[in-house]
């Protein structure tokens, strides 16, 4: 049976491209995203074998159906991919929206996560690939606290299972894609517009599936963002959030 690879939030923007990456590379892919339509004509474009799987992942019921429908496909490959974003002020913004964008961002990626990571530890072979933010990597993000904070747990799961896997020497990797800003309908659904350049949803998915592969744990797309995320490692906490609210202002449209 050939190589398998899930990726979530497929129907647009980073996940369309890591789904072209994986194809490239000979991976059958299963695209799971809610637009049945985009889904369709990503699989009509790829080399590979696909599926297409049309779900919900803000709903608990929706991750494990989508797990239930594919655990006996051959997955070795999961691409945590669904999410979305919203600026505004915390005591502004919608309750709704944040605890849908909760389920999709971190509740989503904690159960998938959590299935396939048991069937891939017991295999004794798998990748999986969460995309975070460099939000994930920033002390916080005033203006976007609950995306900054949702990426922040990613973040964190994906290091700590990282080391549990170590120590038990399994076979199995999993890292974390932290992009800065990327060309993606990001801007439409949050509401917002990038007040820096942004790299390609291409340059970032190829990165991100070339990192997955060597094995790196924190994957950070473009020489810049490797580059302000370490200048954030030292400054103070209070001038990192400083900073990062005056650019959430001039993300506002």
């Amino acid at each position: 049976m050939a190589r398998t690879a899930l990726i979530t939030g497929a129907s647009s923007g980073i996940g369309r491209e890591i789904a072209r990456e994986l194809s490239e590379r000979g991976f059958r892919v299963i695209l799971a995203a809610r637009r049945k339509e985009r889904l369709e004509e990503l699989a009509d474009d790829l080399d590979s074998e696909s599926r297409v799987i049309v779900c919900d992942l803000s709903t608990r019921e929706g991750c494990i159906d989508l797990y239930e429908q594919v655990k006996d496909e051959n997955v070795t490959v999961l691409i945590n991919n669904a999410g979305f974003g919203a600026i505004g002020r915390f005591d502004e913004l919608p309750l709704d929206t944040e605890l849908r964008m909760i389920d999709t961002n971190v509740t989503a990626v904690h159960i998938l996560t959590k299935l396939f990571l048991k069937d891939f530890i017991a295999a004794d072979r798998g990748y999986i690939l969460n995309v975070a933010s460099s939000a994930g990597l920033m002390a916080g993000g005033p203006l976007m606290a609950a995306y900054y904070a949702t990426k922040a747990y990613v973040v964190s799961l994906t290091g700590s299972l990282s080391e549990e896997l170590r120590s038990i020497g399994a076979n199995v990797h999993i890292s974390a894609l932290c992009p800065g800003p990327v060309d993606t309908e990001f801007n439409d659904v949050a509401g917002c517009e990038f007040g820096v350049s942004a790299i390609s949803a291409e340059e970032c998915a190829k990165e991100g599936v070339e990192g997955l592969f060597r094995r790196k744990l924190i994957i950070i797309p473009g020489k810049g963002m490797k580059a302000a995320a370490s200048l954030s490692k030292l400054a103070p906490r209070e001038v990192v959030l400083r900073t990062a609210g005056e650019m959430q202002k001039q993300k506002l449209k």
